[in-house]
């Protein structure tokens, strides 16, 4: 079983790459998402590329089935069981509006009131039991809760991150009498300190584990029933992979699973390449995906809104996401200027060329008529012609007569301004984050990243841009590469001079060995296991807190215990490194343990995809006219997976595969390099 498939499934389109281990060869597939049942397109682009389910080793997903579950507001209903006058700490949250300097806004939670019940218990901030919970409440609440035709619960209690006995008794006592698994305790899925952010990701693990851990089920009996006896394996937003059985349990951790996926292939494809600073752009139907890669490592964040209000505190790669994918509207407003989206067409009914229903006209179309997309060779496999006089028509009646410009003109507008808003993405990731963007390079990908390299460079400044073999698929083909990565969490709250190290040791020792035995109940083969270490602190007084990065020694499974010494000048170098001075006799406070537990996955050899022999020549499939700024280029053709490492092309020129189109603007120049990826920089004067 030497075939492993990655499929990432996103708001048009599901893509899926098949890589065969022994002989280095891929295929890819990418066909329009299927609603509301994604796991129809999933099955179905996994049946256009393989016959028999058996030769399959690995399937590994990147699922968006949570984050549409969370942004349509389309989970299950749940209640939850808290302490008493905590009822509204999820409709309290921060306090804070959906519009910072606006009197108006609106926040419902996805439990509503008359469906968060209290019960009696009190644990303080130190762990002292003031209240034992009183079990008869907690047995009556479930019981009213399950009349009430709930689906799923979570268990919030008060500090039990210090101290879970009380909320340990009150779940055992609900899952007793609770028909599903579909129990979610905060102490389980999030032991640290911060009342709402707890909450806010607990109760969001209940709200989706009906949805998605009945999605995975769905896959995992299909591709059983197909003959695959392998391992299926989910994308955690963190990066990583991790088995079904935590996924149906930590479904909260599978939001902006897909993107997430595709961060880590441009990591590694770009790394290979010698590029390790890269700025992502993930340009799909429905929406533009920016990530920043400096040094080789992407970014985490330890928490994120999914939506206003909606919180969920665990390690994701920082994704910066706007409305502008090939399938968004342009329309003008009453001012009289133009936008582009946040709506989309999606994959039904899809851009206007697509024929399917939709009269307003998208990104897509604007391509369409500038010619820039062949309307003969639509990607998705169940269009044989786009229809281009629809699209022209589209563009002229909603945005050219009103702006009183020529289709031309209007086409270009809608260009400008979706690149206007995507530059706008990739300036806040980096500019606005200190990081200069002439230092890195660009790597599009998605069904139409390719397609808005040259206005990248341009209205940001990026040197150079690396257009990855299969761009349209980048993101199934991270699946594949993900490593299994477990992250754990623990609240200390102890300053550092009366931190107790024996009792930090055995909770980096209980992390450590939980992470070890899932990755041993994998059945992947791992090269190396690596285990990152770091504590959240901060000088007392103060509310946000540094990451501090801990060196530490494992010898035979076991903790070397780290020394207070140690763990304050590692405080001191991250400090200083993040504000650039120290605070002297300042006080140290520890708060948060965490650590990563990581299996090393096999990577595959890149070069395996380069193209073998061939010439530009022969590569050449004609040419077109191509609207460019405020005129026609005649424009060469080139099938992208034939041209032989080495072409260089000079713009304008279309490379046109599958999965994608890669257009290179007049002024621009692209290179084959050793892997089969695109170089595309300045041509030399």
């Amino acid at each position: 079983m030497s075939r492993m498939i990655g499929v990432d499934v996103g708001g048009t389109f599901t893509d899926v790459f098949v890589l065969d281990e022994d002989s280095g060869t891929a295929l890819v597939s990418k066909i329009p998402t299927t609603r509301p049942d994604q796991s129809g397109g999933f099955l179905e682009g996994i049946g256009r590329q393989v016959d028999d389910l058996s030769t399959v080793g690995v399937v590994v997903h990147g699922t968006t089935a949570g984050t549409n579950a969370l942004l349509e507001r389309k989970g299950a209903k749940i209640g939850i069981i808290t302490t008493k006058g905590l009822r509204d700490v999820l409709e309290m949250r921060r306090r804070d509006r959906p519009q910072t300097w606006g009197l108006r806004g609106e926040f419902e939670p996805v439990v509503p009131r008359d469906l968060r019940l209290e019960v009696s218990e009190r644990t303080l901030a130190d762990g002292t039991i003031r209240t034992p919970v009183d079990l008869d409440e907690v047995r009556s609440a479930a019981s009213s809760l399950l009349a009430s035709d709930c689906q799923a619960v979570a268990i919030l209690f008060a500090n039990s991150y210090a101290n879970a006995t009380n909320e340990a008794r009150a779940v055992e006592a609900v899952r007793e009498i609770w028909p599903n698994p579909h129990v979610s305790a905060s102490a389980e899925i999030l032991p640290e300190i911060r009342e709402f952010e707890r909450f806010s990701t607990t109760a969001l693990n209940a709200y989706l584990q009906p949805e998605v851990s009945g999605y995975i089920d769905r896959l995992d009996t299909a591709l059983k029933r197909g003959g695959f006896g392998g391992e299926f394996m989910i994308v955690q937003s963190n990066g990583g992979v991790m088995g079904t059985e935590t996924a149906c349990r930590l479904p909260v951790r599978t939001a902006l699973s897909g993107p997430a996926a595709g961060v880590i292939a441009a990591g590694y494809i770009a790394q290979t390449a010698g590029f390790d600073n890269v700025i992502t752009g993930d340009m799909g139907g429905t929406s533009f995906d920016v990530a920043l890669i400096a040094n080789g490592k992407s970014m985490l964040s330890p928490q994120t809104s999914i939506d206003f209000g909606m919180v969920v505190r665990a390690p994701m790669i920082e994704i910066t996401t706007i409305g502008a994918g090939g399938g968004s509207i342009a329309w003008v407003d009453r001012g009289g200027l133009l936008n582009i989206g946040p709506e989309s067409a999606g994959s039904t009914p899809g851009p206007v060329a697509y024929g399917q229903g939709n009269t307003r006209p998208t990104v897509t179309d604007a391509n369409v008529v500038l010619g820039r997309i062949d309307p003969n060779s639509p990607i998705g496999g169940k269009l044989e012609r786009m229809d281009v006089e629809a699209a022209a028509r589209a563009i002229d009646e909603h945005v050219g007569s009103k702006l009183e410009l020529s289709i031309e003109a209007a086409a270009e507008a809608i260009l400008r301004v979706a690149n206007s808003r995507m530059a706008g993405a990739i300036r806040l990731v980096s500019i606005e984050r200190g990081f200069d963007p002439k230092r890195f390079a660009f790597m599009p990908f998605g069904g139409g990243g390719a397609l808005h390299t040259g206005a990248m460079l341009k209205d940001v400044g990026i040197a150079r841009a690396i257009i990855p073999r299969y761009p349209g698929v980048t993101s199934a083909m991270g699946c594949v590469i993900a490593d299994m990565r477990q992250d754990f969490v623990q609240t200390i709250n102890s300053l550092t001079a009366t931190l107790e190290l024996e009792a930090l040791g055995n909770w980096l020792q209980g992390h450590i060995d939980e992470g070890m035995a899932l990755l041993d109940a994998a059945q992947s083969r791992f090269d190396a296991r690596e285990i990152l270490v770091e504590l959240d602190m901060a000088y007392v007084g103060q509310t946000h807190t540094v990451a501090v990065p801990i060196a530490i020694t494992v010898i035979d499974g076991k903790v070397k215990n780290f020394s207070q010494d140690a763990i304050e000048e590692a405080f001191d170098a991250a400090y200083a490194a993040t504000f650039g001075r120290l605070l002297k006799n300042g006080a140290r406070r520890v708060m948060n343990l965490r650590t990563a537990v990581i299996g090393k996955r096999p990577k595959f050899d890149l070069s395996t995809l380069a193209p073998d022999g061939g010439s530009v020549e022969a590569s050449q499939a004609g040419s077109r006219k191509v609207h460019f700024g405020d005129a026609w280029y005649e424009t060469a053709i080139y099938d992208r997976l034939s041209l032989p490492v080495g072409s260089e092309i000079e713009g304008p020129a279309i490379l046109v595969q599958p999965d994608t189109t890669v257009l290179i603007d007049p002024g621009l120049t692209g290179r084959v390099d050793t892997f089969g990826n695109t170089i595309i920089e300045p041509s030399e004067a």
